[in-house]
This record gives structure tokens, sequence and C-alpha cells, in this order.
């Protein structure tokens, strides 16, 4: 079985998020599943840096604006399709943002570009390929599917993943006759969100599956609260939505052989975390209680991530004798509240702004507990870090958050299956509860340290999810035949 990959990020070569991450891993995982994967991206600079030897598959003289061509290759063993085209993706820094922090302006060009290829190869076939199922990441990737709906060839199926419905690729009208779409798609039950062309409502509303990245969050995007508006277009369509959990790669992160922490330890002998966190209170300038959690986040710095309502319970935290090191960045106004906390409370709480790679996984080592307080989220991964690392996560209670992480409630631990803590409703005072909850189990070593290890033995493979979209493109494949 033969899937084509249309995602605008993909680790190692470019990320801002968590959908690098699954475009990066997942196609290797599906392997196993008799699935031969490739990914189409844009040729970014960190993408042709990778393919120093690519082929070239078809040129395009006078298509999107400018010059352009397929390239491709193998890196970081990955199978790599990218579109070559300097004046949309030859731009340094974030593939999104412009150095003033807002849209490229040319936005709907560049991936638009990306999804009129992605429609050609899987019509034409490219280089003697030619893909039995498209599989589209996100909005940037969205108008495949209307390209191929409404076109006038017999296509292979398309499955759309939200990774996260906020970001929904919003366009003026105009934008329908510079793409060369057909006018008869711009009404509300095609690719038209209230006077907009919608990128992400047309991989919506025109794939024959939509999965999303957790069970809960697909459940809650049939929601008015989680929806973003679109709530009814995938209500109406829920027999065709799928909520499949993501996964990590075992490999990068492993604290039995990861070269980035101070000593490694695993389950079976975990006694190497004390190092870590010795090496983590150091580089925040901690003074931690070894009475009391050491806590960390990792994180975007915004409110859709909680991280106003965890400066709110600071002084729970700090009370409690616990300690914090912060890395991210975000919103102006919480980095700036962030970094003054730290100087009004030195020793407990240190911050660092910005994002370092290496320093996440010494986070992850380190620290007791990691907060990840979002208002929503679709999957998450530092939780499944943490459950990796034997940090027990403390998560607010929605979308992969709920599915991932076991409350250390009575019955939970009764039972012998807690491996982390949640709250909810997504406030405060919860939080803060959930935070005394979390020093009361640290107090008690035994306890906390049988949570650890049961944390750490948590499946957070690709392996079951992997199965689970082989199954749904084997399914879109017997549909239409």
């Amino acid at each position: 079985m033969k899937v084509l990959f249309v995602a605008s990020e993909c680790v190692p070569f470019i990320k801002t998020g968590g959908l690098a991450d699954v475009v990066g891993a997942l196609p290797a995982a599906l392997a196993s599943e008799g699935v031969e994967a490739r990914v189409l991206l844009p040729a970014y600079p960190a993408v042709k840096a990778a393919l120093p030897k690519a082929k070239v598959l078809r040129q395009f003289p006078r298509s999107f604006g400018g010059r352009g061509q397929l390239i491709a290759g193998k890196a970081a063993g990955l199978d790599v399709i990218a579109l070559e085209a300097p004046h949309l993706y030859d731009r340094p820094g974030n593939p999104y943002l412009a150095a003033n922090g807002k849209d490229w302006p040319d936005n709907h060009l560049r991936y638009g570009a990306l999804c009129r290829v992605a429609a050609r190869i899987a019509v034409e076939g490219c280089d003697g390929w030619q893909p039995d199922v498209v599989h589209l990441h996100d909005w940037q990737a969205g108008l495949t599917a209307a390209y191929l709906k409404l076109g006038r060839r017999a296509a292979p199926p398309c499955v759309t993943t939200i990774h996260n419905i906020a970001f929904q690729g919003l366009f003026p009208e105009k934008t329908v006759e510079t793409l060369g779409l057909p006018e008869k798609g711009f009404h509300p039950e095609g690719f038209e969100y209230f006077g907009k062309l919608g990128f992400l409502k047309a991989g919506l509303v025109y794939a024959e599956r939509i999965t999303t990245v957790s069970p809960t969050y697909a459940r809650e995007l049939t929601s008015a609260e989680f929806g973003m508006g679109l709530e009814g277009v995938i209500a109406a369509r829920r027999t065709q939505v799928s909520g499949i959990l993501n996964g990590i790669d075992l490999d990068i992160w492993n604290p039995a052989a990861d070269p980035e922490i101070a000593k490694t330890y695993s389950a079976k002998a975990p006694a190497g975390k004390a190092a870590n966190r010795k090496a983590l209170a150091e580089r925040f300038k901690l003074d931690p209680d070894s009475r009391a959690p050491l806590f960390c986040v990792v994180s975007r710095l915004t409110r859709q991530k909680g991280l106003d309502l965890l400066l709110e319970a600071l002084p729970r935290l700090i009370g409690r004798g616990a300690s914090l090191a912060v890395l991210g960045s975000g919103d102006a106004d919480l980095e700036a509240a962030y970094t003054a906390a730290a100087r009004e409370n030195p020793g407990r709480l240190g911050v660092v702004i910005g994002y370092d790679e290496a320093l996440s996984h010494l986070m992850q080592a380190g620290a007791d507990s990691i907060l990840v307080p979002s208002r929503f989220e679709p999957c998450g991964l530092t939780q499944l870090y943490g459950l990796r690392y034997g940090t027990l996560p403390l998560v607010a209670r929605t979308g992969g958050l709920a599915d991932t992480v076991i409350d250390a409630n009575e019955a939970a631990l009764q039972a012998g299956v807690a491996t982390g803590f949640q709250f909810a409703p997504v406030a405060t005072a919860p939080l803060a509860d959930a935070i005394d909850r979390c020093c009361d189990a640290f107090a008690d070593s035994k306890a906390w340290g049988a949570m650890v290890r049961r944390a750490m033995k948590h499946p957070v493979g690709w392996e079951t999810s992997a199965a689970a979209y082989a199954k749904v493109y084997r399914e879109m494949i017997e549909a239409q035949r």
C-alpha cells in the first residue's frame, strides 16, 4: 500500500509543533504495517539542505507565480518529495510567519501550490510511483482534497488529520480564483467559511475520512466549545471521524540512552534520575527541597496552554516547598510575567525564554512532574515524554491529556494503575488542588517510586497508532472498489 503524506513541516527538517513530530515519525512506524509512505513538503532551506543530491522529477516553468520543480531524495530515513519554488519557500525562520510576527501575506499561494502539486501526484503519479491513499495534515494540506474531489479525473481517497483545529487557513474570497478552484465549491457545504476560503474546511468536507490525534479530542470537536466554528461539519461526518493517539519516537526519547541528559536510567534502574534532578536545578539556579517535587514546564507560553493559570497557582506551588523550571516562549505579557516571578522567587522558580531541544531532554529527565494545564490539547506530546522519563504528568482533563494520563485518584492508586494527575475544570483552583495532591503523593516515596516505574512502562510509541492508521487506509481503499 502506497501513501502520500502532504504536510508543511516535518522533523528533523523544520518544526513549529507536534505536527512535525507526527509527520517525521509515523512513516517509519507504518512500514511494519506494509505501508510505503512518501512525504511531500515545501522545499524550505532546511529541506533543500537535507537533500543535496536530490533528483529532479518535474519542472513547473510558469506555475505558482514563478518557476518551480519537484525534487526527491532520502533524508533522515524518510522518502521525501519537495516542491522547490524559491519565490515561495526560500525564507528563513518560522515557515508561516514573517519577521514582524504576522502571517506571510502569500501563504495562500505557498500552501495552495503545495496542495495543487499533491493533487497532481495523486492523479498522475510521480517518477513511476502513485499513491493508493493521500494523507493530508492540517490546514496547509487541506485544499488537496478539494482539487481532487472537484476535479475531472479519478483520484485516490484522502484522509485529513486535524492536529489543531485552532489553525484553519482562512483567506479572502478572491483567492478562490487565484488558486484555480472551481467557484461551485464556494458555498457553506463546500470550502466556504463565513465568506472566506477555508483550507481546513476543504479538507474536512472533501476527504473520504477525517482523523484527529486523540479519541477525546475527536469527541470534543463536535461541540461549540472546542470546534472553533467547524463543529457542525465534523458532527455531520461523525461516522467518518476517528481519534487516533499520537506516539513518540522511542529512540530519540529514551532515558536509557539519551545523550542530552546527565545520567541515563530506566524503569528497572531509576536511580540515575537523581543526578538529572541535580543537573536541572543547577541549570535553572534552583535550590529544590528534597521533600517536595521539582516541577517543569516545556511549552509555548500562551493562554491556550493554561500558563496564565499556572502563574496564579504559583503561590500554592511555592508554598508547598516545591520548585519550578520553565522553558518556553510565546505571548509577550506571559514571558514578562514569568521572568518577573523568577526574580521574585529566586531558588524556587527558574525561567529560560526560548526553546532548546537538548535542555528539554534534561528537563524531562530531571523534573519530578511536568505541568500541562492546557485549556485544550488535541493530543500533546510533552506528557508522553514525561511518562517515558518517569516525570509524572499533571494535566488538564482535556483532549489527548485525558486519554494518556491515568489520574492518581484513590481507586487508581488502590488498583495500582495511576501514572499522573488530572484536574478539571481548567481553572486556577482545580490546578492548585492538583498541585497539592501531587505534593502529597511525592511525600510517600515508596508510592511515588511505584508510579514512576509504572509511568515509564506505559506504552507511548507508535505501534498501536500506526496499525489504526493502516486500518483507516485499507477501509478507504476497499470502499472505492
